[in-house]
């Protein structure tokens, strides 16, 4: 009995730093809201390109329809304003808003469920603060019955269990506050946990992996081969504070921008948190998967072979020559990337190890960009200089080349529906 209430008051102290108590006020609390509205990423899905923060209007498009992100600036008129406390809170907490209605879950509720009170408070206060934008929410786009907001009361039934975070008190206080981070404020496993065909998070499969607008997002579980569960604990700290980790991964996408608008904002101690939680997550295995998709490559003499040999117009869309034209002035002709990592080696990579296209041929469309503690990350994107059959090519050559086997054969319409054209 003492042991447990020891373990419970150590959890409960190891919270203390994310949950402050409810005196909290003014400088303090805001200051406090803006990390957790950090960490929550917030800002990544009410704020368009070039839009100002919070202020909506960003293109969710699902299966049912496209949803756009609603104003959450203080705007009285066109945000949320006029939400008391409690309001807030029923939103963030039950999926509803001002008015009763239910929320779409493309806001995950479904992961905020289990906010503290006075976090989500904290979070208001710090989104109050900030100058309203008078901007109008942009009416959904879905057909019937999609349209019809009672009827998420059935897949509410069905997906979804209100209740607030409690620590396990069999836990460390680093892992239940790593837990809470993981499954709360970040919501990790709405992008990395697959569906079900309601398009609830798939019992029995968390972070087993799935695909989110075009993307992998890949399994992070603990698995050895499939997931992540060869990583220490300092790669997924220095994955999450940078998005690199050399030998292992990059991050490029939705994930970048996890990274630069979220983690890498996050203390030390939260980043530790979160990762030794991560290494303790079932592991989702593969028995199509042989070993870690960043465990294959080797360097590469395939550019080698075209010194001396005259150019010809029907060798235009060669692999090696893509390569060659495109790739190897950063990556080298083997594909090791620069000795400082900058460049990233495609030997044991593991988006090139990866058993699905998406994310290497998004790079190769749109590039990089991810902003770090360090500096800027960037890499530039070839959609606008490369044919769908060249990056087909390309990609399907950098798979032979540095990726798994068997080798994966991109094709053109793989390209040109994740052009999005």
């Amino acid at each position: 009995m003492m042991k447990k209430l020891t373990l419970s008051l150590m959890a409960a102290v190891g919270l203390f730093s994310l949950t402050a108590q409810a005196e909290e006020s003014g400088v303090d609390l805001i200051k406090r809201g803006e990390y957790l509205t950090q960490a929550a990423d917030c800002v990544a899905c009410h704020t368009t390109k070039d839009g100002k923060p919070f202020a909506g209007g960003l293109a969710f498009k699902t299966p049912m329809g496209t949803l756009y992100s609603p104003n959450i600036t203080a705007d009285k008129e066109t945000g949320i304003g006029t939400w008391s406390d409690e309001d807030f809170l029923r939103a963030v907490h039950e999926g509803k808003n001002k008015e009763g209605q239910h929320l779409y879950p493309a806001f995950p509720y479904t992961s905020y469920t289990l906010l503290k009170d006075d976090d989500v408070k904290a979070i208001k206060a710090y989104l109050f603060s900030l100058p309203p934008v008078h901007q109008q929410n942009r009416e959904n786009e879905m057909p019937f019955p999609f349209n019809q907001r009672w009827g998420m009361w059935f897949w509410n039934l069905v997906n979804f269990d209100s209740k607030r975070f409690e620590p396990d008190t069999a836990q460390s206080a680093e892992w239940n506050q790593g837990k809470y981070l993981v499954e709360g404020l970040g919501h990790c496993g709405e992008c990395h946990t697959p569906r079900n065909i309601t398009m609830g998070m798939k019992d029995g499969k968390p972070y087993a992996g799935t695909e989110v607008d075009g993307w992998t997002a890949f399994n992070i579980s603990s698995d050895k081969k499939a997931g992540i569960g060869s990583w220490s604990k300092g790669d997924i700290v220095q994955y999450l504070r940078s998005g690199h980790v050399s030998g292992k991964a990059q991050a490029a996408g939705p994930m970048a921008e996890v990274i630069e608008n979220s983690t890498r904002h996050l203390t030390d101690a939260d980043l530790n948190a979160m990762a030794t939680y991560i290494q303790t997550l079932k592991p989702q295995t593969d028995s199509s998967v042989t070993k870690s998709r960043s465990d294959w490559g080797h360097e590469s003499t395939s550019v080698d072979n075209l010194r001396g040999v005259p150019f010809k117009a029907s060798q235009e869309t060669d692999g090696a020559r893509l390569f060659l034209g495109n790739c190897a002035s950063c990556h080298s002709f083997g594909g090791q990337g620069s000795q400082d990592g900058y460049y990233p080696s495609l030997v044991k990579n593991s988006v090139v190890g990866a058993q699905t296209p998406n994310n290497l041929v998004n790079v190769i469309l749109h590039g990089v960009s991810r902003k770090t503690n360090d500096g800027e990350v960037f890499m530039p994107g070839f959609a606008d200089t490369l044919s769908d059959k060249q990056i087909a090519t390309l990609s399907t050559y950098m798979f032979k080349e540095f990726g798994a086997q068997p080798v994966l054969n991109v094709k053109d319409k793989d390209v040109k529906d994740l052009r999005g054209e």
